[in-house]
């Protein structure tokens, strides 16, 4: 039984994807890069409709952009592909993963959100989730189970603590790290986002980590005005800017890029966040993709 907790062993690949990670074992050794720049016109309107009717938590941009992400994951099935220890693994959930800061100074610490989404999931449902579970990480007393466990580790004498955090290493390698240990860690999550653009910073990339299992990480810059081509016209508008790192080797180039469009797509025509996650495209909206 090669299966994980959080994911089933693919036993039949083709021999590329089989030898590959022989050759390339570590995720480190396998990023690859790539920024896409999304028109945010249509959803800052959106935006502003959806909170016209003042609810009690405002929807935002960067609800949006985690909603489009994981419906991209969804509806992409290799997004959900990662390799542990030489081997392919399809996760069994889509899930994100981020930091939050509790307060916005030098001393101000981070907690971890991680959210589970479901495949009949909208928009409405993540800003709801993301809600719940901001209220609580905003509580400075508050401490998620990976930041608890961390800390556990941190109080004990370093002679004992090296040992141990060298046997949870070794047992995270082979996949045998128990479940309660790594179901907050963010880098067991298909994606992690980076919302730079909070603390006033442009986007940039973060690297992918040899522990864990995230294939995906996302960062978002500062939203501000971004140049264009329209009508062979360079114009200024609202945008933002995102910048990808993927392990390469669950994926071709044209996979990703057809993957990235489809995101591009979803925020730049956000009433297609109101469908379900796992609701299929029409030809109509791939044949849009196609000539992005």
């Amino acid at each position: 039984m090669r299966d994980r907790f959080d994911a089933t062993y693919i036993k039949k690949l083709d021999s590329m994807h089989y030898i590959m990670p022989f050759i390339y074992p570590d995720r480190c050794d396998n990023m690859a890069f790539f920024t896409f720049k999304i028109d945010l016109t249509n959803l800052n309107n959106y935006i502003e409709k959806k909170n016209s009717t003042n609810p009690d938590y405002k929807y935002n941009q960067y609800q949006c952009i985690v909603t489009a992400m994981l419906k991209t994951i969804t509806l992409r099935s290799k997004l959900s592909l990662f390799i542990h220890n030489c081997k392919m693994y399809r996760r069994n959930e889509v899930t994100a993963a981020f930091t939050v800061k509790q307060e916005f100074s030098d001393d101000g610490g981070e907690v971890l959100c991680f959210v589970h989404s479901k495949p009949e999931w909208t928009i409405d449902d993540v800003h709801n989730e993301l809600r719940r579970q901001l209220l609580k990480l905003k509580n400075k007393e508050y401490r998620d189970e990976s930041s608890g466990f961390m800390d556990k580790f941190n109080a004990l004498p370093k002679v004992v603590s090296s040992t141990a955090l060298k046997a949870v290493c070794w047992l995270e390698k082979k996949g045998m790290v128990p479940k309660a240990l790594v179901e907050t860690d963010p880098y067991h999550a298909s994606v992690v986002l980076a919302n730079l653009g909070s603390i006033g910073l442009p986007t940039g990339y973060h690297h992918l980590t040899n522990w864990g299992t995230t294939s995906i990480f996302v960062v978002v810059g500062e939203y501000g005005k971004l140049p264009f081509f329209e009508n062979e016209q360079l114009v200024f508008k609202d945008g933002v800017e995102l910048g990808f790192t993927i392990d390469e080797r669950i994926a071709d180039g044209y996979y990703f890029s057809k993957s990235i469009k489809m995101m591009q797509l979803f925020l730049e025509e956000p009433e297609l966040l109101e469908r379900p996650l796992n609701e299929k495209l029409s030809d109509e909206l791939w044949a849009k993709i196609s000539k992005k």
